[in-house]
This record gives structure tokens, C-alpha cells and sequence, in this order.
């Protein structure tokens, strides 16, 4: 339960105690020396806020006090987040981190200019109790020779949202961190090109990597329709490693729980394993999993999906759990 910066209303309090209660029991604790969990959400267009408990109707934004106290103390369950759809107005993540304390850090990337890149930002919280930075932050930029190997037009420009790596230091390990968004177009062929190209450009990455930065993980919203498609044999087609739990967890607020396999599969936790030729990932996985933060989310309000979605968010969140003893 967070320590609160300024005094939370009586009649949010037990919804928020409600919450908790059911991230203790679907979540792993944190613990400082043996694990490291890991989470990507997609914050739904994650800008402004409306500075008041609760937005009435007809308010904008939607977003409001009581809404982005739950999405902190989602965040809070983990040692670092990686955030999609971060806007150009951090109003709305400053006030996260007030709430998170004073011991959570960030790294963003500056805002992607132009009508495809949504005015977004990448972006990655940690609790600096657990990591710290470890001295690389980079953007993802394919070569010219590498594009022509996929196909002779492929990306004739370079992505509209361009991946983020952050390096990050824990107890006994580092590990490297690569979000990213990618362009969802009503063309879903579209995506194959540059899906192709962030599964080669990592692979010769991990392949060619020095110690300390074989733990190479992809997350973000990939934007893949199903398991198996043509997208996802795109991601995949390097080497990439999805685990087992996570083809039974559903991504959006619009998924069917019941058939998490036929429902979009846009959000994904990759990576490496040890193969000859590529230096050891040295992470142990133990589990992962998702977060259905409907039923414990401002139910006082009697909201739909979509209203929800606009004051939470339309994807849940994604995470696994590495051993790191």
C-alpha cells in the first residue's frame, strides 16, 4: 500500500484496500534479494489529468485523482514498468510519481514528432531500492543493408515510434530493457517489416553482446493480432522466447478471457535463451502473468469497458517474475 502524499477521501478507501488486497493474492512480493519482476503496460493516450478525486461527466480528461491512484499502486507492485503511449504532457506521470514516493526513478524518451507517432513517449519506472541505471540508454536505429536483407522496400523510413533500451543494474546481474510500440495501421501486413527488423536487429544484439548485456529483453506492445500468425512468426523468427503462461493471458479490457489465444495478442515479455553461439541469459524465469484490474477498479462508478479504459487503461498489465538467486 503506497504512502499517500496528500490525504485520500474516506469513500475511495475501501475500493482502493480492495485492490491491494487482490494484487497481494494474484501478485509476487518483492523481494529485494531474490527476485525481479518485470511489467509492460500500455497506458491508454497516458497525458493529462483532471486535477479532482473524481472527473464528472462531461469532464476532460477522464483521468482523475482517484483513477491514477490505482494505476499507481498497480506500478508499485513491480521493481520496473515499462509504459507505451506515454504523451507529450507528463502531468499525469509526475503525479504517479508523487505517489510512488520518492525511492521510484524514471527514463523517457523525448515525444514522437508527426501524425504516426501519436505524440507518444517510451518510458520505464523503477524502484530504486532494487535497480539502478547502469549507464546505457539508447534508441533503436535499423541499417540501411539490414532492411534490404528483409525485402527491397522494406521500411523505407524508420519507425514511427522508435524503440527505447535502458540498461539496469540489480543484485548480481545486469539486464537490458527494449520497449517499444509498434505502428498498428489498418494494414496488419504492414507491421511484418518492422517486426522482421527489431527481431534481427536484437538477435545481433544478444548474439554479439558483451558481459552484462546477455539479458536482453523485448517488451511492449508489438501490436500482434493472434498466437501464430504471421506477425507473431515475424517477432518470434530470431529466436525470441515467449513463455507458456503468458499465451493464456488476455491483453485488452475487450479480450475474451475464455479464448486469450483467439483475442488480439498485441502486448509481449521476450527473450533470448542460452543457445550455442549466443551468450547465456542468466535470469531464471519462474512465472508470469497478467493483471485484470476490472473487477477491483472504480466499481462505484458502474462504468463499461470503454469508460474504463479511458481512466485506466484498454490493456492490462503484462509481467513475469525472474529468480535472481
Amino acid at each position: 500500500m503506497l504512502q499517500f502524499p496528500e490525504p485520500v477521501p474516506q469513500e475511495y478507501l475501501a475500493e482502493y484496500r480492495l485492490l491491494c488486497a487482490e494484487l497481494d493474492r494474484q501478485l509476487p512480493p518483492k523481494a529485494l534479494d531474490t527476485n525481479l519482476l518485470v511489467a509492460s503496460w500500455n497506458l491508454r493516450a497516458f497525458g493529462e489529468y483532471s486535477d479532482v478525486w473524481v472527473a464528472g461527466n462531461g469532464v476532460s480528461p477522464k483521468r482523475d485523482k482517484q483513477s491514477l491512484l490505482c494505476i499507481a499502486e498497480i506500478i508499485s507492485r513491480f521493481d520496473v514498468v515499462a509504459l507505451q503511449e506515454v504523451r507529450g504532457n507528463l502531468s499525469a506521470l509526475h503525479h504517479v510519481l508523487r505517489q510512488l514516493g520518492p525511492h521510484w526513478g524514471f527514463s523517457m524518451t523525448d515525444v514522437t514528432r508527426g501524425a504516426p507517432g501519436n505524440d507518444e513517449r517510451m518510458a520505464f519506472l523503477f524502484d530504486t531500492r532494487k535497480l539502478q541505471l547502469s549507464g546505457l540508454a539508447c534508441e533503436l536505429v535499423v541499417p540501411a543493408e539490414q532492411l534490404s536483407q528483409i525485402s527491397a522496400d522494406a521500411m523505407n523510413k524508420q519507425f514511427a515510434r522508435t524503440p527505447y533500451a535502458v540498461s539496469f543494474r540489480t543484485v548480481g546481474h545486469t539486464f537490458i530493457l527494449v520497449t517499444l510500440h509498434v505502428l498498428y495501421g489498418a494494414n496488419p501486413a504492414a507491421r511484418g517489416p518492422e517486426l522482421t527488423a527489431i527481431a534481427r536487429w536484437l538477435a545481433d544484439w544478444a548474439r554479439n553482446a558483451y558481459e552484462g548485456e546477455s539479458n536482453l529483453i523485448a517488451l511492449g506492445d508489438f501490436n500482434i493480432d493472434r498466437q501464430g500468425d504471421a506477425l507473431y512468426q515475424a517477432f518470434t523468427s530470431t529466436g525470441l522466447f515467449i513463455p507458456d503462461d503468458l499465451h493464456r493471458v488476455p491483453r485488452t479490457l475487450f479480450s475474451d478471457p475464455e479464448k486469450p489465444n483467439l483475442s488480439k495478442f498485441y502486448d509481449q515479455i521476450a527473450w533470448f535463451p542460452q543457445v550455442q553461439g549466443r551468450p547465456a541469459f542468466s535470469l531464471r524465469y519462474n512465472r508470469g502473468g497478467g493483471f485484470d484490474f476490472i473487477p477491483w477498479t472504480l466499481q462505484s462508478r458502474g462504468l463499461d469497458k470503454a469508460g474504463l479504459s479511458w481512466r485506466i487503461s484498454d490493456h492490462y498489465p503484462l509481467w513475469v517474475e525472474f529468480l535472481v538467486r
